[in-house]
């Protein structure tokens, strides 16, 4: 056989092997947290947007939220506003809010909604303010113990900085039925109409729990979940997650990501995933195939199978 031989059959073989994937999450809905690396190329960036439109045309409905942080970080450094974090949170005061709000709200969103557009799809940008669609309350930290005041643990006031309160899904479904790719800038709006920043995984987490999404997939700068020797652990259920925490496993940046798929998987969600988006095509590797790019985590039991 030649190689054009071989290549076409590889070729019958990934499609064969997508086959069952493609009936099984036929009209169901799948929400994809879209941001870091898997952003910053040219070639990653339409690579993301034909798997989005691929994913809608085999009767998918995908559902994007998407970050910003390095974009909102280059804007606020041209504008000579300075920046301050705490365990990781942007103090957002109401001169970097506006920033916020123009940078995620306009600039990313509306690339990413013409990114899709340009191959193929229909998408639309939202924020959390458009319809009422993401209610949110200001986020309290609390500071660690051994950083507090003698009087005990303290609050710390990082400003405009919210959590997700509730989700109304009147303007989701409207787009769904009408054929549309909802694109979600993670800004939300409290009942006094004060606009909030909210964590990107955090909004894709909840939209995935109200539209009892299917899967939630995000994706991130590393290869998923690894093991001690480095390599990644492809599927989990929620215990064996634990015993990954407790043990030191999972540490560090991934804990907030983890702790996000769970709240999901016990929500409702079939399944979670965190993937590498610096990968070519993540998303179409991670659905349809079995062996994947990175790690599934799922409420069952056995998570011996991947895309359960």
């Amino acid at each position: 056989m030649t190689d054009s031989n071989n290549n076409k059959s590889d070729i019958a073989h990934i499609l064969t092997e997508a086959l069952p994937y493609l009936q099984r999450f036929a009209s169901k809905t799948i929400v994809v947290k879209y941001g870091g690396n898997a952003m910053e190329s040219e070639e990653l960036q339409n690579s993301f947007a034909r798997d989005i439109v691929l994913l809608k045309a085999v009767g998918i409905n995908p559902v994007v939220v998407h970050g910003g942080g390095p974009q909102i970080g280059e804007l606020l450094e041209r504008l000579n506003i300075k920046t301050r974090f705490v365990d990781g949170m942007r103090v957002t005061d109401s001169e970097t809010m506006d920033v916020v709000q123009m940078v995620l709200g306009g600039l990313v969103n509306k690339e990413i909604v013409s990114l899709i557009n340009k191959n193929g799809g229909r998408a639309i940008g939202i924020t959390g303010k458009d319809g009422d669609f993401i209610w949110a309350q200001k986020l309290h930290k609390i500071s660690d113990s051994d950083t507090a005041s003698a009087g005990g643990r303290e609050i710390i006031d990082i400003g405009h900085v919210g959590e997700v309160k509730a989700i109304n899904t009147d303007i989701l479904t409207m787009l769904e039925k009408s054929d549309f790719i909802p694109v979600i800038a993670p800004i939300g709006v409290d009942d006094h109409g004060k606009s909030y920043n909210i964590n990107a995984d955090l909004v894709a987490g909840k939209v995935a729990e109200v539209l009892h999404a299917e899967k939630l997939i995000l994706l991130t700068n590393t290869r998923g979940v690894l093991d001690d020797n480095g390599k990644t652990i492809t599927g989990l259920n929620v215990e064996q997650v634990n015993e990954l925490i407790k043990d030191g496993t999972i540490h560090g940046g991934m804990l907030p990501k983890i702790q996000c798929a769970l709240d999901a998987v016990r929500s409702g969600v079939n399944a979670a995933h965190i993937i590498d988006g610096r990968v070519i095509h993540a998303l179409l590797l991670e659905i349809f195939t079995e062996q994947g790019v990175g790690t599934l985590i799922s409420s069952t039991p056995s998570s011996s199978t991947r895309n359960t």
